[in-house]
């Protein structure tokens, strides 16, 4: 039976690997979204067969419907309580000399609160992927009606006392999540149900197993953020520009001024080139990420190449996190870490002594961007001579 059992759940699962697959190949832009945790809602239709000892189990597919309302508190873990039903049969089948083969229809519904596991974020660092999968377990209750049809085939099989039947239910399945807009994704899903023996009306000694094959869409809520890629920006030091022979009247606008040739003309003395004392730079990170890029190592080059024209210098290095994403105490391990990036390419790429440099952190309680979250991502270097 469990061998039966294995090879419906095999193909089910192979078959919605293969269409999900096909649509994720033509998901050509990936929608960037994340925002944990958030709502989700999902409605889902498709087949259904309840396996049974005494029919062909092939011409027991019945249509099936499912609404789901949940919780993903994690990138990796997500909880729902789902709602299946609601058509169903079963049948008798004797090739001796009762010659009976009969299907008889009844109803069910299905409720079950099921832990949902995301398998490609448990083993990847990245938050977002446009195709998910998830391993689902679940317990709930089962309600079985309207099965008045086999009260003619007691006679042939011994079936269940009860016209209105409870039943635990116990399921284990997968599902493919492939994300097609910011709010918007679109799955599959198949799963085995274990329920009592009295459930199909019919007993013979051993649970009943349901197997339900469904697609459907996913609304979620919640989702605040767009993942971007880190800003190559930063606050940029210059010398004030020397004197030209012009004066700016106003913004945009240069008036030249006529000088007299002095007689004798005296020799031009070259001005004084300022010098700059003082260096920022802002290293700027992804979501969740403490490596530095290499756009943005350019910027920690910058720094050392200042430190070693001033060698009196020192440098603060102080690392930061946006607090729209994340908990206070992950975010101080991301700024934590991203300061400390920053520190190690000065000191072991670079070679400035460490006692030049002052590193901290300070998590999400300061924003030193607090019009633009995500720019938050940041570790801020200052140097003064």
């Amino acid at each position: 039976m469990m061998k039966r059992i294995q090879t419906r759940l095999m193909a089910l699962l192979a078959a919605a690997l293969l269409a999900t697959g096909f649509s994720a190949h033509a998901q050509e832009t990936p929608q960037n979204y994340v925002g944990y945790p958030y709502i989700f809602f999902t409605l889902q239709g498709g087949v259904q067969e309840t396996a049974t000892k005494t029919y062909n189990n092939w011409k027991l597919f019945t249509p099936t419907a499912s609404a789901s309302v949940g919780v993903h508190f994690t990138p990796v873990i997500a909880a729902r309580l789902h709602a299946n039903g609601i058509w169903n049969k079963s049948g008798i089948c004797y090739d001796d000399s009762r010659n009976v083969d009969a299907k008889y229809k009844y109803k069910y519904l299905t409720t079950d609160l099921d832990l949902m596991v995301n398998m490609v974020n448990l083993f990847s660092k990245n938050d977002y992927h446009p195709l998910n999968v998830y391993l689902i377990g679940g317990i709930g209750l089962n309600y079985a009606w309207d099965n008045e049809d086999v009260s003619e085939l007691r006679r042939y099989v011994t079936t269940a006392n009860s016209k209105n039947r409870f039943s635990h239910n116990f399921r284990f399945g997968g599902m493919l999540d492939l994300k097609v807009a910011r709010n918007w994704s679109v799955n599959l899903e198949v799963d085995a149900n274990s329920l009592s023996d009295r459930y199909n009306s019919k007993i013979h000694g051993s649970d009943d197993w349901q197997f339900t094959a469904q697609a459907g869409v996913t609304y979620k809520f919640g989702l605040r953020h767009k993942v971007k890629e880190a800003p190559n920006s930063s606050i940029i030091v210059t010398p004030s520009a020397l004197g030209t022979g012009t004066e700016t009247a106003s913004a945009g606008t240069d008036v030249a001024i006529e000088k007299p040739d002095p007689t004798p003309a005296p020799e031009p003395v070259p001005a004084p080139v300022p010098v700059v004392k003082d260096i920022t730079r802002n290293i700027f990170f992804g979501l969740r990420e403490t490596n530095v890029s290499p756009a943005e190592q350019t910027k920690v080059k910058e720094v050392a190449g200042w430190l070693k024209e001033h060698p009196s210098a020192k440098v603060t290095v102080t690392g930061y996190a946006d607090k729209g994403t994340g908990k206070a105490d992950t975010n101080a391990r991301l700024a934590k870490q991203r300061a400390e990036a920053v520190t190690n390419l000065l000191t072991k790429k670079y070679g400035i002594e460490a006692s030049r440099i002052t590193t901290s952190s300070k998590g999400d309680t300061v924003q030193p961007f607090p019009n633009d979250n995500d720019k938050n991502r940041v570790t801020v270097v200052i140097g003064k001579e």
